[in-house]
């Protein structure tokens, strides 16, 4: 298959500045922590139920939570000592879910459990994938073995790496293209071979030169593609960049039908710390049990790129980071752009989780809306094709049929609307609601 020496046009999108504060700073390890709360569900599905009982001791890597329901994830300890509790936890969300606290034992003693998996097959490769506890490490949380498990009636000859990264001040991609460039290329060629894809196209965004560089170099010193079957392709640093749909059009100018998946029009999408960290569990056999974490923000007295082991507090993480330089008005977990905002920063970190956020009053407070005036701006931005002040108008109303007629399900809730619009419209809130009434039946 041929490679595009460009990427296509895309519709919409925003020039986001980027802040990105922390690309150049090496991740740091944060010590083991005194305790870790591990949700059950850190992932698109079903919940997994807990596998240990208070007083029960646990290792790192040890399966912890698991479910039998094919969209699910199952959880691992991420440190080892003693279940102090099996609780109820509140997600970022606001959903309560069970929870296993650990205290830690300060050893971080691994798991007998852990071998790296036998895979002689696509089958046993699903199989370890699923055993590995991933999820997509890009923000969706989607558990991987699903992914990766495609239909027979489905032709796929397309990976594309996700390497965009194109919320402000998230950097984890970042450093893990720079950090563990050859296990971003061994999880490729994985993949690849695994499910047997004619090419494979890592996008990143041209704000990141020194990533394509590496990614170029390792490439093209690898003797596993003796057919040059995996490029680089640098992308136009536009949010929403990195947004599965965008992609790929932007890299196959191939456009995903509503409704359908990127299987549906031949690729697989992937993050890049996914490919990264498949690599690394083929290797050794760990789950997935931490997560690299960008710390960053105007509050924030020392931002940095730690990682941590899943479900620690984000009040230990910041502590790490040097604590609150001033009193945080907003605190996010993820991007400014598609980040949730927390009421406390006793919440733990999760597998999906690739940032916090944290923001004094004056970069935290948002203009007051005014009326719209009918500039378009939100239209002319918008990479789904939508009409988004069309879109609050019968959120407000409560007019299902109209929202179903505009296509409000094909809203991926990007933000871009918002943030072109010079009347400061809280476009994003009434399209959520509004997508709220359409599913429940025009009921709140």
């Amino acid at each position: 298959m041929t490679f595009p020496e460009k990427p296509f046009r895309t519709h919409g999108g925003a020039a986001v500045p980027h802040h990105k504060n922390t690309a150049q700073m090496e991740s740091v390890i944060l010590p083991c922590p005194s305790q870790v709360t591990i949700p059950m569900q850190q992932h698109v599905g079903a919940p997994c139920k807990p596998l240990v009982k208070v007083g029960d001791l646990v290792q790192v890597g040890q399966k912890i939570g698991d479910s039998d329901a094919f969209v699910s994830a199952p959880i691992h300890a991420s440190i080892s000592g003693k279940v102090s509790a099996v609780t109820k936890v509140a997600l970022p969300g606001g959903q309560m879910v069970d929870a296993v606290v650990i205290e830690s034992d300060g050893q971080m003693t691994v798991s007998p459990e852990v071998k790296p998996p036998v895979v002689n097959s696509p089958e046993d490769f699903i199989r370890a994938v699923h055993e590995s506890g991933l999820v997509g490490l890009g923000g969706a949380g989607f558990p991987a073995h699903v992914k990766l498990n495609v239909p027979k009636d489905k032709h796929l000859d397309t990976l594309i790496v996700n390497a965009a990264e194109c919320e402000p001040y998230i950097t984890a991609d970042n450093r893990e293209a720079l950090e563990n460039s050859w296990a971003v290329l061994s999880g490729v060629y994985a993949v690849r071979d695994l499910l047997g894809l004619e090419r494979v196209i890592i996008a990143v965004e041209d704000n990141k030169p020194d990533v394509i560089e590496v990614l170029r170099k390792v490439a093209d010193n690898s003797k596993l593609d003796p057919e040059d079957r995996v490029r680089i392709l640098p992308l136009h640093a536009r949010y929403p960049q990195g947004a599965e749909k965008v992609l790929v059009q932007s890299c196959t100018n191939r456009v995903i039908p509503l409704g359908k998946l990127p299987a549906d029009v031949g690729c697989l999408v992937m993050n890049i710390t996914s490919v990264a960290f498949l690599a690394d569990y083929l290797k050794t056999g760990m789950p997935l049990v931490k997560k690299r974490v960008t710390v960053d923000g105007s509050a924030i007295a020392s931002p940095k790129n730690v990682i941590v082991p899943i479900g620690t507090k984000i009040a230990d993480v910041i502590a790490f980071c040097g604590g609150y330089s001033q009193p945080p008005a907003k605190l996010l977990m993820g991007g400014p752009m598609m980040g949730i905002a927390l009421t406390s920063d006793e919440l733990p970190i999760l597998k999906q989780n690739n940032g916090i956020l944290a923001f004094a009053e004056k970069d935290a407070a948002l203009p007051k809306p005014t009326a719209c005036i009918r500039c378009g701006r939100c239209v002319s931005g918008c990479p789904m094709n939508l009409v988004p002040t069309q879109l609050e108008k019968y959120a407000e109303l409560k007019d299902t049929d109209k929202l179903d007629q505009l296509g409000i399900l094909c809203c991926m809730e990007c933000g871009t609307c918002a943030y072109n619009c010079p009347a400061h419209r809280p476009l994003v809130h009434a399209i959520r609601m509004g997508k709220a009434l359409l599913r429940n039946g025009g009921k709140k």
